[in-house]
């Protein structure tokens, strides 16, 4: 089930939604113009590796030139793969406007990279032992999901089911596909509690608890910052 676009008109240009996914494709095309040696080291200073941010937090001196907690911002900017970088700025496409129109472009930034700060915290928290590095926007999108489903739960979502060879598309309260999104996300992420965290380019693992807790910190975070303020 895949969304295709809202019906919730904007009113301004979402400067800062075309922004985040325009350095998003630009760092990715940067990384597929590396090695796989080079890409591995570029990822391992960069992404969020849960291990070493662990010993940061215990004083463990780490041998990198960017400070392990800088990563929970630069990993929202980094994408395993083709799939990865494409879903996740479709989403951040079809979504994030709308949120940027409500908060303003300024707050928007600040929740968008506060709600994929705490995403990463929340994935980290049960991988804290994984060498595997945590990477990608989705945590600070499903915030702006979090955002979406408080702001527009009615608005109309085309979305697309496969029945047989038949394609249907079928329009659905973004509270249900968005709700649904989010279960799916909790109960797989419970459901990887007693296995290692795989979240990178070798594991080709889900982070589904940044997922998970990038949706609930958006819906927490966007009122705060006046989601709900009339104009």
């Amino acid at each position: 089930m895949v969304p295709l676009k809202d019906e919730n008109p904007i009113h301004i240009t979402p400067y800062v939604t075309y922004a985040l996914i325009a350095i998003n494709l630009l760092i990715f095309f940067y990384e597929s113009t590396l090695t796989p040696r080079e890409l591995q080291g570029f990822l391992e200073v960069f992404a969020i590796v849960p291990r070493e941010l662990t010993l940061s937090f215990q004083g463990v001196a780490i041998n990198q030139p960017v400070p392990e907690f800088l990563t929970l911002i630069t990993s929202q900017f980094l994408h395993a793969g083709f799939a990865h970088v494409g879903f996740n700025m479709w989403f951040l496409w079809i979504f994030g406007n709308n949120i940027e129109e409500e908060l303003g472009g300024f707050k928007y930034l600040v929740f968008y990279l506060l709600c994929g700060v705490l995403a990463g915290f929340t994935q980290w928290f049960f991988s804290a032992q994984s060498i595997i590095p945590s990477l990608g926007a989705s945590g600070a999108i499903a915030g702006v999901l979090g955002a979406y489903v408080l702001k527009f739960p009615q608005t109309l979502i085309v979305t697309f089911i496969p029945i047989g060879i038949f394609p249907f598309f079928p329009k659905v309260p973004a509270i249900f596909f968005l709700g649904f999104w989010f279960i799916q996300q909790l109960f797989s992420g419970v459901a990887m509690l007693e296995t290692t965290a795989h979240v990178g380019m070798e594991g080709g693992g889900v982070a589904y608890w940044a997922h998970a807790g990038g949706f609930v910190y958006g819906a927490i975070l966007a009122p705060l910052l006046g989601l709900f303020d009339e104009d």
